[in-house]
């Protein structure tokens, strides 16, 4: 909870978070932590800061969190890097250490990211970690709007 404000910032931050339903609430963002943080707990995965290295900053979050997506249960690997760092790298290099990481995860061998079809950054992010886009979808949980399924399995 100590990186709530610094998390806040980010996710409420109207560019940032434009391809969401709408920017977060402070009880929003209180209630991401505490779901990241029992998902470690519960799965041995969640989402996690991302701190940029040198300045200590917390510039977004990346991580695999258990989620429905078009109604079924998926291992989602999601990303968000405030507004003012993206076309860094970032999001890929964070998105690629998580995959890893999950990958490295007993029993966890498919992993799936929904985005926005307008959100070419994302989609961007997706396929250079070598995520195939799998289909299309009325995002229920983001307002029904068209919405790319990515997934990868793990190979042996």
């Amino acid at each position: 909870m100590s990186d709530l404000n610094m998390l806040h910032s980010i996710l409420s931050d109207n560019t940032t978070v434009s391809f969401w339903p709408e920017p977060f609430t402070p009880e929003q963002t209180r209630q991401r932590i505490k779901r990241a943080n029992g998902s470690y707990s519960q799965n041995r995965f969640g989402r996690m800061g991302i701190i940029l290295k040198g300045k200590g900053e917390l510039i977004g979050y990346c991580g695999i969190m258990l989620s429905e997506t078009d109604g079924k249960k998926e291992n989602d690997l999601g990303y968000i890097i405030h507004s003012s760092y993206w076309n860094k790298g970032y999001g890929s290099e964070a998105a690629r250490v998580c995959l890893e990481f999950g990958f490295g995860v007993p029993g966890l061998l498919r992993l799936t990211a929904n985005i926005d079809v307008n959100n070419k950054a994302s989609v961007r992010v997706a396929e250079k970690i070598g995520m195939k886009r799998e289909k299309e979808f009325n995002n229920k949980n983001n307002r029904s709007l068209l919405t790319y399924l990515y997934s990868i399995t793990k190979t042996q």
